[in-house]
């Protein structure tokens, strides 16, 4: 049977600029003051070392689960450095570095850690979601907010982070599809750290790359060396330009690999071998950027000492104060505050019976005093 042949564009573009000896691509490399650069390794640092506190205080079992960035903190901070403090980010569970670049508290995190939900309030000036644990909703609610931005002709443009076990949701397709339609101003990134949990990348999909499934949707996609914290950033800001430009949005994976545990509830050692794992930490984002600033005399071992007493401290003053305040959060009827308007009746009545279960144990407790 005759057929005519349709052919759609099926290229997709790879960018790397710094390479895992601290090597740059001098025509590739995008614009960046001494302090930009300085910036992003203090930024970065400072995620690592805040990452291994959590950790610390997890297994000291102080905080509850929570999943650790380390090895992504290029992909993390390469992207939101490229946004203005007006645009969105929408997180999923694991951007601990991209929030605490937009101005979100350690000690803020540290207390929503310790299951407190008081420590998850966001400031009113931060155009941030809360960290969201469902595998694939992240790209729905971003395009849902940059459909708004659009219908509102604002100029504001909306990240999404999501993993490489999102893009087998039907979520991230559906939101694809309606905002290369809709033409809405959002950037899908995507940060492909070769494991959804336990399941290996080449389990989740047999496309060659997790960027040609902008293809389909007929949106610009690229794959950039998640680690290279200057590839991240200079694809970002052209995909944060179009999209602000009215040209739609783009989808962006990242390269990169989780050198921790999925969550501190998962023992990787179970489905990787060592051997991977240690591959990928010759290619770790924060020591190849460090050899890159000191060949610029930018780092040296004194100012690398500074930064990590600076950071240190910092963590310290925030841990205290995240204690200080646990201790005067001693009332857990606040969960039923702000669900409702106007509270149903059946809500009432757990508040009750949690008062009277309250008031009960203070009594066996004020007699065990006595006794």
């Amino acid at each position: 049977m005759p057929r005519m042949t349709i052919k759609p564009n099926t290229q997709v573009d790879y960018l790397g600029i710094l390479d895992e000896a601290g090597e740059i691509d001098e025509d590739r490399m995008p614009e960046l003051d001494d302090e930009q650069l300085t910036g992003f390794y203090r930024a970065m640092l400072r995620a690592r070392r805040f990452d291994e506190r959590l950790l610390n205080l997890q297994r000291q079992g102080k905080l509850g689960t929570f999943a650790p960035v380390k090895g992504q903190e290029a992909a993390q901070i390469g992207s939101v450095a490229a946004l203005r403090d007006s645009d969105w980010v929408v997180p999923s569970y694991r951007e601990t570095a991209a929030l605490l670049w937009r101005g979100t508290p350690m000690q803020g995190l540290f207390t929503l850690l310790a299951g407190y939900n008081e420590g998850g309030q966001i400031a009113d000036t931060q155009n941030d979601l809360p960290q969201s644990i469902p595998v694939g909703t992240q790209p729905l609610h971003a395009m849902g907010i940059a459909h708004g931005i659009r219908y509102r002709a604002d100029d504001a443009v909306v990240v999404s982070y999501f993993g490489d076990g999102a893009t087998s949701q039907g979520d991230f397709h559906e939101a694809m599809n309606f905002a290369s339609v809709f033409r809405s101003p959002v950037v899908f990134l995507c940060q492909n750290n070769q494991w959804a949990i336990s399941v290996p990348r080449d389990r989740q999909t047999r496309s060659a790359t997790l960027a040609q499934k902008a293809l389909a949707y007929d949106m610009p996609g690229i794959q950039v060396d998640g680690n290279d914290v200057f590839a991240v950033y200079a694809a970002t800001c052209e995909a944060v330009e179009r999209a602000r430009d009215g040209g739609g949005p783009t989808l962006i994976e990242c390269v990169t690999y989780r050198l921790e545990v999925h969550t501190t509830a998962d023992d990787p050692t179970r489905y990787r071998d060592e051997e991977e794992v240690e591959k990928w930490e010759k290619r770790e984002p924060l020591l190849r950027l460090r050899r890159y600033l000191e060949s610029l005399d930018l780092l040296d071992e004194e100012k690398i000492e500074a930064l990590e007493n600076d950071i240190k401290q910092e963590i310290e003053e925030a841990w205290k104060a995240a204690s200080a305040d646990m201790e005067q959060l001693t009332d857990p009827g606040v969960m039923f505050d702000h669900l409702f308007a106007q509270e149903p009746p059946r809500l009432t009545e757990q508040r009750e019976a949690l008062q009277k279960w309250d008031a009960a144990k203070q009594r066996r407790r004020d007699d065990e005093e006595t006794q």
